[in-house]
């Protein structure tokens, strides 16, 4: 079964070529020109999301967090287009909650790297091929519970929203409990890629991560900051 790509781009020209490259490689695409039709065009069948930034009748920013909010499909896997190339943007975005920052222009050929990264992260199928099985593992710590099989994160029963990413990253750490991980190290575990160590990206994950599972995320309990290292899941939980 193809995956199927919400792609809200109002640069014609690079919505056809993805719509066609995309396309002869297994995913469905389903394009909007504009943020209110995108919108629409949202629901829970859908896979991923392709976000511009610049958009006519509205800021791509404000439709990623409209999206996490909301309750059509609050998980979806959301991967951010913009023309500007700024840092600020990128961090903005990670914020908001987009799983990945792509600036134009771009190959098309890192762009589908990108997406079916995100997708084996948020345990979707890529290009055509269904998604392996989960095995049902439920990781346990106090109030704290990280359900690999359902990939949910729930605290005293109440499901928490994480991307993706922030997913994979709360696995990483959880698993290695009570031992400081570096962030080149977490973004290895994640990405299997080389880190920038000058890109804090991660940094802003985490304190996404603290402000879903914490009880006071400023003064954090279960993930912990060790300066000049990295970072820590406490081995003790209540």
């Amino acid at each position: 079964m193809a995956s199927r790509v919400l792609l809200i781009e109002d640069d014609d020209r690079l919505a056809e070529l993805l719509t066609s490259y995309l396309g002869g490689r297994g995913y469905t695409v389903d394009r909007h020109a504009t943020g209110q039709g995108g919108m629409a065009g949202l629901s829970p069948s859908v896979d991923m999301v392709l976000l511009d930034i610049m958009l006519p009748d509205a800021d791509g920013f404000d439709l990623c967090r409209g999206i996490r909010g909301g309750q059509v499909h609050p998980q979806v896997p959301i991967i951010m287009l913009t023309a500007r190339g700024d840092a600020m943007d990128r961090i903005v975005g990670l914020e908001l909650g987009a799983d990945d920052y792509l600036p134009k222009p771009f190959n098309p050929r890192e762009l589908l790297a990108r997406m079916k990264a995100v997708l084996r992260r948020h345990g979707a199928h890529g290009g055509g091929s269904a998604a392996a099985p989960q095995t049902v593992d439920v990781r346990r710590y106090g109030r704290l519970e990280v359900d690999l099989g359902r990939r949910e994160v729930r605290l005293d029963d109440v499901p928490r929203r994480l991307t993706a990413h922030q997913f994979e990253l709360l696995c990483a750490l959880s698993g290695q409990q009570g031992r400081v991980m570096t962030r080149e190290q977490l973004m290895h575990a994640v990405r299997n890629t080389a880190f920038d160590a000058f890109d804090r990206s991660i940094d802003v994950h985490i304190s996404r991560i603290r402000a879903a599972i914490e009880d006071d995320p400023k003064s954090p309990l279960r993930i912990q900051t060790v300066r000049g290292a990295g970072y820590v899941f406490a081995r003790h939980q209540d």
